[in-house]
């Protein structure tokens, strides 16, 4: 997945390798200084895998790979905290005990 079509704040369109647009669901965007680049996580709804696309994007809306370990390793971290804070919001609004948050 390379090139961005269109993007809203939900959802972002994507043209696969074999030239096919997907929509896909935006999961978050940040901004990374280190890099000085702007990176977009997403989802194809369509897939039950729950399988999470990271690419970079410019200001024109051009997705690009990402290609450094480094980078990578980065990225990663965001997510994991993405994940551990989506956790916990889940966990604030259904519970009903007692107990320090």
């Amino acid at each position: 997945m390379e090139e961005n079509k269109s993007v809203d704040e939900k959802t972002i369109v994507v043209i696969d390798d074999d030239g096919s647009e997907k929509e896909m669901e935006i999961l978050f965007t940040f901004n990374d200084d280190e890099y000085n680049k702007s990176y977009v996580l997403y989802v194809d709804p369509a897939d039950e895998t729950g399988e999470v696309f990271v690419s970079s994007y410019t200001e024109e809306g051009e997705l690009n790979n990402v290609t450094e370990e480094k980078e990578w390793a980065m990225i990663e971290e965001v997510f994991n905290t993405f994940i551990i804070q989506a956790e916990e919001h889940v966990h604030d609004e259904n519970c009903n005990h007692d107990h320090n948050h």
